[in-house]
């Protein structure tokens, strides 16, 4: 089996323009050309008019290293998608969400990491998804639309995965792990604050509590009573206070003398 370079491959102008045209025109198949390909977990030999509205790529079973190219997601015509069991590395690109029109698409057995796209719940024609056997973490999309239907094997081998179908919960630790820009944002926010406002209006309700403490006491004469016989107690309270800590040394000195 030969190994290759999978973003080396696809950086190829010609290959590319060559292998797959904007419109992919395969009107180059005869219909007794006979084409094996791998879709929807099935390995089937097809031939025939049928060749005519297939549009596939299946790079499955090779050494393929590197992060899946960002380009894959403008193949706006793929109905079949498969990179399984390769080497490939990086996150899974939120481009695949213009593939509107695939049908199947199997990324399982890499070392692919973050998380599972949300924006992945716009391919409504999406029938078979596999990311079984990876390194991705996070909250699944949500489970609905088409991903309403896939189960656990779609996710099985990636642990840091939650969220239905799984039986793992996300709890806010996770959720903290798959969204470190939710803290990023938070830290921003509190370094953006203008302390120059801050100063301002802690000022200003400073201000505004006291002068309206002193109208107070100066409108109504039994508060003022109030709080001048509360400020008397506690001065008297402090100066007991420190008058009993004066005499504790020579009474401790006095009583040692008598012994």
């Amino acid at each position: 089996m030969i190994g290759f370079s999978f973003s080396s491959y696809f950086n190829n102008g010609r290959i590319l323009r060559w292998s797959f045209s904007s419109n992919f025109d395969f009107n180059a198949f005869e219909t007794d050309d006979e084409v094996e390909f791998t879709t929807k977990r099935l390995f089937l030999s097809y031939k025939g008019d049928i060749l005519d509205y297939m549009a596939g790529l299946d790079f499955s079973c090779n050494k393929l290293t590197g992060e899946i190219p960002q380009q894959l997601g403008f193949l706006t015509q793929l109905r079949a998608l498969n990179l399984s069991h390769n080497q490939l590395t990086g996150p899974i690109p939120v481009s695949f969400s213009n593939l509107t029109k695939i049908e199947s698409l199997d990324l399982s057995s890499n070392g692919l990491t973050g998380n599972v796209p949300s924006e992945l719940i716009k391919l409504t024609s999406l029938s078979t998804f596999i990311v079984s056997h990876n390194n991705l973490s996070g909250r699944l999309p949500e489970f609905t639309a088409q991903f309403g239907t896939f189960s656990e094997a779609s996710y099985e081998g990636n642990p840091l995965l939650c969220g239905p179908p799984l039986v793992k919960k996300c709890t806010t630790t996770n959720s903290q792990l798959t969204n470190p820009s939710d803290e990023e944002e938070d830290n921003e926010k509190w370094y953006d604050i203008d302390m120059t406002c801050f100063y301002g209006s802690s000022s200003s309700t400073c201000f505004v509590f006291l002068s309206g403490f002193v109208a107070i006491l100066y409108t109504n004469p039994w508060w003022r009573r109030r709080w001048l016989d509360w400020v008397e107690d506690c001065m008297f309270t402090f100066y007991y206070s420190l008058s009993d800590l004066a005499r504790k040394p020579s009474l401790t000195i006095h009583k040692q003398d008598l012994h």
